[in-house]
């Protein structure tokens, strides 16, 4: 039955399950790859732990789609994996070389059980990832990145800095997509970064940066960036986006995850009427509510744009201190305590919104489950796929 085999796609997707750890399946395809073909493994960085982890998220997310009979965003998201990974260098001979290796780690991890079923679906499977992936490469003519120059840097608060660049040539995406980015300190180490202004014709762009612990790239961008660095950008990803024909919005940002948020809220005040947009901005501590003067100038000429702070404390460290005062200004709503997710379901389950949640891999779980609990439908809250 191939992909129509929900019961052996549903075995295919639990053996590249990223809570599994860090050994079985997709350290082995990397080990196969890379033994069969030296050219690959110069692609990557020496530190495989984060690659094999994004690949294994983003197959673990493709399968999960196609078992819920999801084909097109799966596909539309394999597509523009393949015209990203042209930034790697990828050929069509390294397509030849990952199909046989992925398989060959699939079929080694069954073994016995390589049956009839699992092992013509997994043949469907990896024919899709890797044709979708080589087909859209292919297809693609135009450059596979642009570069840029840091002209600003500014440390918004501890764990945040908003870094801005001049790009050579302008790149094009829609406000809500993400981008991923090289930067000089961590050369072949890919970090997706969400724009938070809309794709300028002159080539400005700006990203909210926010360090993670263990984050390596991350934390050299907030802590190392300096003014006249070169930066590589390459494909925009991801689809969220306002219907403004398509009833009001909420939007629910965590730290940084306000980025493509903004983006879009940026874009709307293009038009003359808007769906009405709520938003909440949420931090630990009310100093990580970094961009809420931004926002208020905003709502201060928009009025289909209402912002609500919220912060899991209601005082401020004392490293607070060092950066800009960032306290609600008059004409917002007050600030609310509590995690997010609670916060944002005091008021209702928003059922007849369109639902934006953007923010870290937890916070995002979390916001829909308790949306979702609260009545919303899943289908009706948009947040962005595991980065490829």
């Amino acid at each position: 039955m191939g992909l129509d085999d929900r019961g052996a796609l549903t075995t295919l997707r639990a053996a590249v399950d990223p809570s599994a750890g860090p050994d079985g399946v997709i350290r082995d395809f990397y080990t196969r790859w890379f033994a069969t073909d030296a050219s690959a493994r110069d692609l990557f960085p020496p530190d495989m732990n984060q690659q094999r982890a994004v690949f294994s998220r983003a197959l673990h997310w493709v399968l999960g789609e196609i078992v819920d009979q999801r084909a097109q965003e799966p596909v539309a998201f394999l597509a523009q994996l393949g015209r990203d990974h042209r930034k790697y260098g990828v050929t069509a001979a390294h397509y030849d070389t990952m199909q046989r290796a992925l398989l060959g780690a699939l079929r080694g991890h069954f073994a016995d059980r390589w049956d009839g079923a699992v092992a013509s679906t997994a043949v469907d499977v990896v024919e899709l990832v890797i044709g979708v992936m080589r087909g859209a490469a292919d297809a693609e003519s135009g450059s596979p990145y642009e570069d840029g120059t840091v002209v600003d840097h500014i440390r918004a608060t501890r764990d945040v800095s908003i870094i801005r660049l001049q790009l050579d040539r302008p790149l094009f995406y829609h406000p809500g997509q993400y981008v991923t980015v090289q930067v000089p300190q961590w050369p072949r180490r890919w970090r997706f970064l969400s724009p938070s202004i809309p794709s300028d014709g002159d080539g400005a762009i700006e990203f909210h940066v926010r360090s993670v612990a263990g984050g390596m790239v991350s934390t050299a961008i907030v802590g190392e960036t300096r003014v006249g660095d070169r930066w590589r950008l390459s494909s925009p990803h991801g689809g969220l986006h306002v219907d403004r024909n398509a009833g009001d919005v909420l939007m629910v940002a965590g730290s940084s995850g306000l980025a493509p948020l903004r983006s879009i809220i940026m874009d709307l005040q293009r038009f003359a009427e808007n769906p009405r947009v709520h938003l909440f901005f949420g931090g630990r501590y009310p100093c990580d509510l970094y961009d809420l003067n931004t926002l208020w100038q905003v709502a201060a000429y928009n009025p289909w744009l209402s912002v609500t702070p919220v912060s899991e404390f209601t005082t401020n460290p004392p490293w607070a201190a060092d950066y800009p005062l960032v306290d609600p200004p008059r004409g917002l709503h007050v600030r609310q305590t509590g995690l997010l997710p609670e916060v944002v379901t005091r008021y209702g389950s928003w059922s007849d919104r369109q639902i934006l949640v953007s923010g870290g891999p937890e916070m995002i779980a979390a916001t829909k489950a308790a949306l979702v609990a609260k009545g919303a439908r899943p289908d009706q809250i948009q947040h962005d796929p595991p980065a490829p």
